[in-house]
């Protein structure tokens, strides 16, 4: 990442500021929403692979569920 701070005019910081509260909303709720499908996915998965024929189907879902998990905790 850039280590530079860019500077804001004082006049716009009020909406810069908005922005960014905006923009982190945004991101913990992508990662919450993220995080709980991964749990989904890994149950789902996990119980169709309990069946033979969903195994098919539900051994990509977990592995999906998976790495969806690892890309909401970084």
């Amino acid at each position: 990442m850039n280590n530079e701070r860019k500077r804001v005019p004082l006049l716009l910081w009020p909406f810069y500021a908005l922005w960014r509260l905006v923009v982190w909303i945004l991101e913990i709720t992508g990662r919450t929403l993220a995080f709980i499908l991964s749990l989904v996915f890994v149950f789902v998965g996990v119980l169709l692979t309990m069946t033979v024929v969903g195994a098919i189907i539900g051994i990509p879902l977990a592995i999906i569920g998976v790495m969806l998990f690892v890309a909401a905790l970084s």
